[in-house]
């Protein structure tokens, strides 16, 4: 596959050096994250010296901008899902990036996405 969404969830498991996971991913020619995944997981980081890792760590990846297409798209899917089917504005975002960019998502979570008819699951 030439380009691919990572949820945080995949560069997680990715950076903590899971095979199946570096395996797939490393099969990637582009595997790209947005500003979501990598503050979900900067948050993550306790110490400096943490902080510091996760940057490096995240340095591999293609970021995808973020612009007023996907915003209101992101918009529009939680008006659409956040009631029925509790969509959270991070999965909102990514959601809607990956819409917008038409690639597919790489995800554990596929019950946060299923739903949603115009995202490709990976």
């Amino acid at each position: 596959m030439d380009v691919v969404f990572l949820d945080s969830c995949i560069v997680i498991d990715y950076i903590r050096g899971i095979e199946e996971i570096k395996k797939i991913v490393d099969q990637i020619k582009k595997p790209c994250i947005n500003f979501i995944v990598e503050m979900e997981l900067l948050q993550g980081a306790a110490f400096k010296r943490e902080l510091t890792k996760i940057e490096k760590e995240l340095s591999i990846f293609y970021r995808l901008d973020f612009n007023n297409p996907i915003a209101r798209l992101s918009v529009h899917l939680t008006k659409q899902y956040l009631l029925s089917h509790n969509l959270q504005i991070a999965d909102s975002i990514i959601a809607a990036t990956c819409i917008t960019y038409d690639i597919p998502l790489l995800t554990h979570n596929k019950k946060d996405f299923r739903f949603i008819p115009e995202i490709k699951l990976y």
